[in-house]
């Protein structure tokens, strides 16, 4: 019904207004509990042969929703209902800031794709910090951190401190997104240097609190063999609990879309399908550069069963989904894991 009937016409209005209305929706039937027993029977799948362990976690399933669909933390228990096994909310910054210019989404129909340079936009984390608190769910949350964009990179620690710090004893994890090609400069944050001041000075302050928490580092599909070496090395001195592969890509390969047409899209992340046998790459060379040593979370064109399979037997522990959710609709987790 949602691939033939809802989404054709869904697709026929702005992406991001779409997106809007969506989570307005979702966050309407949040707040009226009486909906939640019939969309919690219609779409979770609850099965212990589901559930797995991950960096010191039990997950009800590996199934999680990627940073970027909910921003702020508005619909964390609705999206728990769906189906997945956690929720990663973000990115957040210090400060609330409106992201980049619109427009800024656009699908790539042709090949179950989206480009999106939304720019971190977002209210900021002390507002994340009240929608976490307003949760009565059960819910695993990951908290996905970045830096606000007048923030020079010499000063970003600074920014993901004041995000860890406030986020710390209201999620399961947190996640570094350093790899966003929409912030300018961020992706400078994933050389050798800046890279290890960074995890150093948040694994530092994760040994102030009582409850270490699990850190994660998200990298760009973009980088090449080398800067994954200089990654893996960090990670392992650093000490912090595993990768997230990957991000959205710069590239533009793979899409059935003319050169006038891709530049009219211009600047962002591709993420969907196109991007999905390059974050297979990663994954796969991470665990092997590892040995498995290291817990790797899959992200990138998971539609199905077989693509959870194929990150999975990779090196992915866990995977995250983001576009298949837009173009398969609420069902997805299910439907995955049905035939998983």
């Amino acid at each position: 019904m949602y691939k033939h009937i809802i989404r054709p016409i869904l697709f026929k209005i702005n992406p991001e207004t779409i997106h809007t209305f969506t989570f307005k929706i979702l966050h309407f039937f949040q707040v009226i509990r009486i909906f939640n027993p019939i969309i919690r029977l219609l779409y979770q799948k609850k099965d212990k042969k589901y559930e797995r362990e991950v960096f010191g976690i039990k997950f009800p399933n590996p199934i999680g929703l990627a940073a970027g669909l909910d921003k702020d933390g508005e619909a964390i228990d609705m999206l728990s209902f769906l189906g997945f096994g956690f929720v990663e909310i973000g990115t957040v910054t210090p400060l609330p800031q409106p992201g980049n210019p619109k427009p800024r989404l656009f699908r790539l129909k042709r090949n179950n794709g989206l480009i999106n340079r939304m720019g971190f936009n977002n209210n900021g984390v002390e507002e994340m910090v009240k929608k976490i608190k307003q949760k009565y769910s059960k819910v695993i949350i990951g908290g996905n951190i970045g830096k606000n964009k007048v923030t020079p990179n010499e000063l970003a620690v600074n920014d993901y401190l004041k995000d860890f710090d406030a986020l710390h004893d209201y999620v399961d994890y947190i996640a570094i997104n350093i790899s966003s090609p929409n912030t300018p400069n961020l992706r400078e944050l994933q050389n050798k240097e800046p890279l290890k001041k960074l995890l150093t000075a948040i694994t530092d302050e994760n040994k102030k609190f009582d409850v270490k928490k699990p850190i994660l580092l998200k990298i760009a599909p973009d980088l090449t063999d080398g800067q994954l070496d200089d990654i893996v090395e960090i990670v392992r001195e650093t000490g912090i609990s595993g990768i997230i592969a990957t991000n959205t890509t710069i590239s533009r390969e793979g899409i059935d879309y003319s050169k006038e047409e891709i530049e009219s899209f211009g600047n962002g992340g591709m993420s969907g399908k196109p991007v999905k046998q390059r974050s297979t790459e990663v994954i796969r060379y991470l665990h092997n550069k590892t040995n498995g040593e290291i817990p790797i979370v899959g992200v990138g064109g998971i539609f199905d069963a077989d693509d959870v399979r194929e990150k999975m037997e990779a090196g992915a522990c866990l995977v995250e989904l983001f576009t298949s959710f837009i173009y398969n609709g609420p069902a997805t987790v299910k439907n995955i894991l049905k035939n998983l």
